[in-house]
């Protein structure tokens, strides 16, 4: 399959439309051509336009920053002398100083399928600022490395942030590609839009189901995504950084696993087997031991769960990480109501209730909380937002493909 950078490559006509322009670039560390090169150097060495500038997402263009909250400075690049503008800085939106030195911004992010994965945030502020600046963007599409599925709650209005820069749900099933044209067509920006579409993308096929598995390499978007496996986890085990459970920072594993030193993890999964058996599916669950070298519990012993769907017991048409997660916040609370489970700290430099800000509002923590609350209630809550978003996707000349709930 063909990537939106490798068309950009191949395809002369492509380039012939950025002829004599200023061309920037948004990238990250897997914008990658299919052998391995970084899209600033390629893009470089091109003829028909000149590369003048980059901007770099959270984690930095390079990927040097480790965790969350640790924000880059801008830099000339050192082989290309062009400057690097960091958006995940003093300033997360592009500036007309930054932006004044293109005509042309093109994004080439390896997103993960996810709402609070923030590159969808940053692709957001970037359309906004180039409405407002009379700039073009081209998005040069990757994959949705989880396909399809759609799943969790979405975003209540009030509760927008960079993690949340959409009424979307968790697992949303767009390309980013998708998303800036739903970005346009939602907020009514009058851009001009380009989106470099996939060649041979089949999200429902084995044994990648959205990612292109033994075709291209896998490159880390952000330091802790070291696999499609995380990716296909993520959904769910993000909602980990808003509780004092441990998501596997400072693992070989991150964001696969979780864990506690003062849990019994088989009591939690034998919990979660009785409330709800069946968003348990499409997965393996593996009691495991682990020691944090750095982050939440570093150097010590925590006893959890890794969420292994890199066997044949994974099956994307059941899989749903975020209610699988949910439930073990739920098993947790029936097991011990007064185990202190949400973390309280400026998420993203939000001060609302970390596990609030990350699912776009309160109606995830309240179910677990409740100790009335069903399984079947969140079910009911979330199948109607999944519906809803999905009736908004409904534009067969924008999305020539279907998707369903879970």
């Amino acid at each position: 399959m063909n990537f939106g950078l490798d068309r950009l490559l191949t395809e002369p006509a492509l380039r012939e439309r950025l002829r004599g322009r200023r061309v920037a670039l948004l990238g990250h560390p897997a914008s990658m051509t299919r052998d391995g090169r970084h899209a600033l150097d390629v893009l470089a060495e091109l003829t028909e336009f000149e590369l003048s500038a980059a901007f770099g997402p959270q984690h930095g263009l390079r990927g040097d920053k480790q965790d969350n909250m640790i924000e880059s400075e801008d830099f000339i690049d050192p082989r290309l002398g062009i400057p690097v503008f960091s958006l995940y800085g003093q300033t997360r939106v592009p500036t007309a100083p930054m932006l004044s030195h293109c005509d042309v911004i093109l994004v080439d992010l390896q997103d993960l399928g996810c709402r609070i994965y923030t590159f969808v945030t940053t692709l957001r502020y970037l359309l906004e600022a180039a409405t407002r600046e009379g700039k073009a963007v081209w998005v040069l599409d990757r994959p949705n490395p989880i396909g399809r599925p759609v799943e969790g709650l979405r975003l209540q209005e009030g509760w927008e942030s960079f993690v949340g820069a959409g009424p979307m749900p968790m697992r949303h099933g767009l390309t980013l590609g998708e998303m800036a044209r739903w970005y346009v067509r939602e907020l009514k920006l009058e851009v001009e839009l380009e989106v470099i579409d996939l060649q041979g993308w089949q999200p429902s096929q084995a044994p990648g189901f959205g990612w292109p598995l033994f075709e291209r390499s896998w490159v880390n978007p952000s330091p802790n995504a070291p696999n499609l496996f995380m990716a296909r986890a993520y959904a769910g085990t993000v909602m980990l950084e808003g509780t004092t459970l441990s998501e596997g920072r400072g693992t070989t594993r991150p964001l696969e696993l979780w864990g506690a030193p003062d849990l019994d993890a088989v009591q939690v999964l034998a919990k979660m087997q009785v409330l709800a058996p069946e968003w348990l599916s499409g997965c393996r669950l593996r009691e495991c031991w682990f020691e944090p070298t750095f982050h939440k519990y570093v150097g010590t012993l925590c006893h959890g769960l890794q969420i292994h769907t890199d066997d044949t017991a994974y099956d994307p048409r059941c899989f749903r990480p975020w209610r699988l997660m949910a439930l073990t916040f739920k098993a947790i609370r029936q097991l011990r109501p007064d185990y202190p489970l949400w973390r309280d700290f400026p998420y993203e430099y939000d001060t609302r209730l970390a596990i609030d800000v990350i699912n776009g509002g309160p109606r995830l923590r309240e179910w677990v909380d409740d100790d009335r609350a069903l399984p079947a209630d969140l079910d009911a809550l979330a199948s109607a937002d999944e519906r809803r978003w999905i009736e908004t996707l409904a534009h067969p000349e924008m999305w020539p493909w279907s998707i369903s709930p879970p």
